[in-house]
């Protein structure tokens, strides 16, 4: 990962007080790469990262800057990352960063209809920086072959988790069958799923009486019910 600060040079607009230890703008910087770094190193090994130096002419100097994000913050070509101090004194300033992640992602290579199961022939692989694809995109082969779409994809549209699920999702409606497992025994009936749910996750059922109850999403439309 290639890595670098580009310090603006400071306008200094007040003098510190006498005997008072300033912040450098190096260290603050450097507190911003390496959060930076930590956070492109599982995306890109070629990741690069440009840090513009703030104002800290009236800072005072800090035992340990911490660097954080925003909330919620997506990694973005260009952005802010704040940097704090607790100690000897509190105090935050934001740095501008500009940041690309060279990488590989994927593409349909031809229109997907709804419910296609996917195989090599409908991805296509394109270089390009990761940063400016949008959420979801997926880089790993392995995360799309034998998914299936859940709405149609255009030809040379990113491949995005959000378009795709598993071939053992449980959709909304669908008829699935309860399993109720105790110590030498388990017990089956029928239920509608209320909503989509991934093999995993906790899926609400209307059972044949009518009541709605909780279970485990298993393989092949099985849901499992605590006792």
């Amino acid at each position: 990962m290639r890595v670098h600060a580009a310090l603006l040079s400071l306008c200094l607009s007040a003098s510190p007080a006498f005997g008072q230890a300033m912040q450098s703008p190096e260290a603050v910087a450097q507190a911003a790469e390496a959060l930076l770094a930590g956070e492109l190193a599982a995306l890109s090994p070629e990741a690069s990262i440009a840090i513009e130096a703030a104002r800290v002419d009236r800072l005072p100097a800090c035992h340990q800057p911490q660097a954080f994000l925003p909330a919620n913050a997506r990694l973005r070509p260009r952005m802010s990352v704040g940097v704090r101090c607790t100690a000897p004194q509190s105090w935050s300033t934001y740095v501008q960063a500009t940041l690309s992640a060279p990488g590989q992602y994927y593409v349909a290579s031809r229109a997907l209809a709804p419910g296609m199961t996917l195989g090599p022939d409908d991805m296509q692989a394109r270089d390009g920086d990761l940063l400016t694809l949008p959420s979801g995109a997926l880089t790993d082969p392995t995360r799309i072959l034998g998914m299936q779409t859940r709405q149609r994809v255009g030809a040379g549209q990113t491949l995005r988790e959000q378009a795709l699920r598993s071939p053992h999702t449980v959709l909304r409606g669908q008829s699935v069958r309860l399993v109720a497992r105790g110590q030498g025994f388990t017990v089956t009936s029928e239920g509608q799923a209320l909503h989509d749910a991934e093999p995993g996750a906790m899926l609400q059922v209307r059972t044949v009486s009518g009541q709605v109850i909780n279970g485990q999403v298993q393989a092949a439309g099985e849901v499992e019910v605590a006792l």
